[in-house]
């Protein structure tokens, strides 16, 4: 008897084990249905009147919403957003669809009110957040959904992080267009942009005609014959050597050849060479913060007519030339800098330039007024633009160009130019070469502030001559530059700075 007494009180011990496992085991298993994942919306105060809830839903997961009594109809007013699925009476699931704004009604058996759900769909950012915390450890970016758009705030340590939190917000929405980057930069570089551009041109011109003007008199009959050179490609004869002479008549011949009695033939010589040189250099210096613009013009603006009214006034708008330099710099790791760069040299030209001739207008009145002509000159630019990526220091040939340019033209009497050696007499030779070689080379610096006391001007260390040194030595200034010189500043500019020396 002792022995089933004891056998009875082990199974008693097992089954109370046994329901504690299982016990445990639902627990469990509640738990992981609440989870995160699993949003869950319970409604305690039934039967109290409607109760109006907000639910934020993540996109394309669910919400169970529990409600106090049985619910027999549920209203979705947009189901393209969210859709509900009923379950049983008192539990429905809401799964949102797509982002944007939406409630859900839900009415018992009499047609009451139970609740009104405000739902907002919006996208889940918390694989955003991660990946941002894993790839950009340092910087501190707070996301947040809008929609279907995606809004950084926050602040990164430079201007490279904020880009690229940029672009992995834009691969987790799929456009670009729908990211709005408000981050900050918390130490915002400062880039130096020098840029030199050097230029020859060479121009090699040659002209050589001979003018032929001939009179032949037969009996009543005077026949005439001219050449002249016109010289096409320059438009007329640049100068150099000229020479006319009386030329040859018949003996008997009055005055110096002036009037002949049968004939008459003279010959001008034009001969021309022409040799020209053009130097350019140009050197913008210009600093901007990374991921800012910054724009740079050296030079004016010249009036450009655009219309004219029915009184004759004219409309002007300015264009500008000179030496221009303008760029968008980002500092990248590692000292890197990336460069959208645009940089001009312009000057105004008479080739090309647009020749409007005057005229007479007449007003409402009747008055004729006389309008003058207008000139407008022309550009020779020299432009170049890209994008591209340079350490701080380091140098590039941003564009290059060598250019040649022949033209010839041969004028001259059909046949008869073609003579050999005598053929010279009625021909004319116009020869035009141009050779240019233009470079341009940009080279940034990352820079930072320093004390003025370090800095240097060009007008630093001068000082004007006094009316006896100008007159009776001829100078102009009496200390510039000169070291240790009074008034001349401590600062020194290290380098080729200029070409203004003492």
């Amino acid at each position: 008897m002792k022995s089933l007494k004891l056998m009875h009180m082990a199974l008693r011990s097992l089954a109370v084990l046994a329901t504690a496992l299982v016990l445990s085991t639902s627990q469990d298993v509640g738990r992981a249905m609440a989870a995160p994942d699993a949003q869950l919306v319970k409604i305690d105060a039934g039967g109290l009147g409607p109760q109006a809830r907000r639910l934020v839903l993540p996109l394309h997961k669910a919400a169970i919403v529990e409600l106090p009594v049985a619910a027999r109809d549920v209203l979705v007013s947009n189901p393209a957003v969210v859709d509900a699925v009923v379950r049983t009476p008192k539990r429905t699931y809401l799964i949102g669809m797509e982002t944007g704004q939406t409630n859900a009604f839900f009415f018992d058996g009499k047609g009451d009110q139970i609740l009104n759900l405000e739902i907002v769909v919006e996208r889940d950012v918390k694989n955003l957040e991660a990946a941002l915390e894993k790839y950009l450890p340092s910087a501190r970016v707070t996301v947040e959904a809008i929609n279907n758009h995606i809004v950084l705030s926050g602040s990164v340590p430079n201007a490279s992080q904020s880009s690229q939190a940029r672009e992995i917000a834009a691969r987790f929405v799929g456009d670009e267009k729908n990211v709005l980057n408000m981050l900050a930069i918390e130490s915002k570089e400062q880039v130096m942009l020098k840029v030199t551009v050097a230029e020859m041109q060479r121009t090699l011109i040659k002209q050589l005609g001979i003018d032929v003007t001939s009179q032949i008199e037969l009996g009543d009959l005077l026949l005439s014959w001219a050449t002249q050179n016109n010289f096409s490609l320059q438009g007329q004869s640049l100068g150099g050597l000229t020479s006319t002479p009386p030329g040859l008549s018949p003996t008997g011949a009055s005055d110096g050849g002036a009037s002949f009695d049968s004939y008459l033939v003279q010959l001008g010589l034009q001969a021309l060479e022409r040799a020209g040189l053009l130097r350019t250099l140009a050197e913008p210096t210009l600093t901007a913060i990374s991921g800012e613009s910054a724009k740079f013009l050296a030079g004016g603006e010249f009036p450009v007519p655009t219309s004219r009214d029915r009184d004759g006034n004219i409309t002007l708008e300015f264009k500008p030339f000179g030496v221009g330099l303008g760029f968008t710099p980002v500092v990248l790791s590692e000292g890197r800098i990336s460069m959208k760069i645009s940089t001009e040299v312009s000057e105004l030209t008479s080739e090309g330039a647009f020749v409007s001739q005057g005229g007479t207008v007449t007003d409402e009145d009747g008055n004729v007024i006389q309008v003058p002509g207008v000139t407008i000159p022309a550009l020779r630019v020299r432009r170049a633009e890209t994008t591209m990526e340079l350490p701080s220091g380091g140098s590039l040939v941003m564009a290059g160009l060598i250019s040649e340019s022949t033209r010839q033209n041969i004028d001259g009497v059909p046949g008869v130019k073609d003579v050999p050696v005598l053929g010279t007499l009625f021909r004319s030779r116009d020869y035009l070469n141009n050779e240019t070689e233009l470079v341009v080379i940009v080279t940034p610096y990352l820079v930072d502030a320093t004390s003025r006391d370090k800095l240097a001007l060009p007008t630093d260390g001068f000082t004007p001559a006094s009316d006896a040194d100008t007159i009776l030595m001829g100078r102009l200034n009496a200390t510039y530059g000169v070291e240790g010189a009074e008034g001349v500043s401590e600062g020194k500019l290290e380098g080729p700075v200029g070409f203004v020396l003492d």
